[in-house]
């Protein structure tokens, strides 16, 4: 491993782990989402190698093996994100990756339905096809999903003219269709608001609020 791939597999961990506990199945299915493939063995000495250096503390739940920050390095690390966020969103598309990243965290079946219901109501207007792509879903994944019967149905274009003017922080195509919700369904609005909580939790400070212990939940 090269010595940038290394710093960047080391900030990514530390990123993934703020405020949470993972297994090295966890740790390894978030990575590959953000693009970074690691064989699980190596992956597991370098977590190893983090913990022997006092920089993650390792929790035996059988079979597993649960990662964390220290307090101290939590507190630390908290401190430096809280001062990058203000500027990460100058970038008009890190709304949607914070919103991709909460996805990542519920079932692959509800994502289309849940990402269509939290960006019509986050933006109070359709959600179009170049967004969908933005929060993590492939062209593949939509029409396979839309095969189907499901929640999400295509909004005529008559009514988009003025919700495509309305865009200006990104490039919506012209003949870019777009999406909405036709049911809300209680799974679809719980799973929705845990993105929402999520977003909040990104964007503003909680500490001295949120509880230090937190139950243990392995991802499966």
């Amino acid at each position: 491993m090269s010595v940038q791939m290394e710093e960047k597999l080391n900030s990514k961990l530390l990123e993934l782990l703020e405020g949470r506990q993972l297994s090295i199945s966890g740790l390894s299915r978030e990575l590959k989402a953000r693009g970074i493939e690691e064989h699980r063995l190596v992956l597991t000495g370098y977590l190893r190698a983090l913990r022997d250096l006092n920089i993650l503390e390792e929790t035996e739940v059988p079979p597993s093996k649960i990662y964390a920050l220290p307090e101290k390095t939590a507190g630390s690390l908290s401190e430096k994100i809280r001062e990058s966020r203000s500027q990460e969103l100058q970038d008009p598309e890190e709304i949607y990756s914070i919103i991709r990243d909460q996805l990542l965290k519920i079932n692959l079946d509800s994502r289309i339905p849940v990402g269509v219901y939290v960006i019509s109501k986050l933006f109070e207007r359709p959600c179009f096809r170049r967004e969908l792509k933005l929060i993590g879903i492939t062209q593949k994944h939509l029409e396979q999903y839309l095969e189907k019967p499901g929640l999400v149905c295509e909004v005529q274009d008559a009514h988009l003219k003025k919700a495509r003017a309305d865009i200006t922080k990104i490039e919506i195509p012209p003949d870019d269709p777009a999406y909405e919700i036709h049911e809300n369904r209680e799974e679809i609005v719980r799973f929705a608001n845990e993105v929402f909580a999520g977003l909040i939790r990104n964007r503003i400070d909680l500490e001295g609020l949120v509880a230090k212990s937190k139950q243990t939940t392995l991802l499966p």
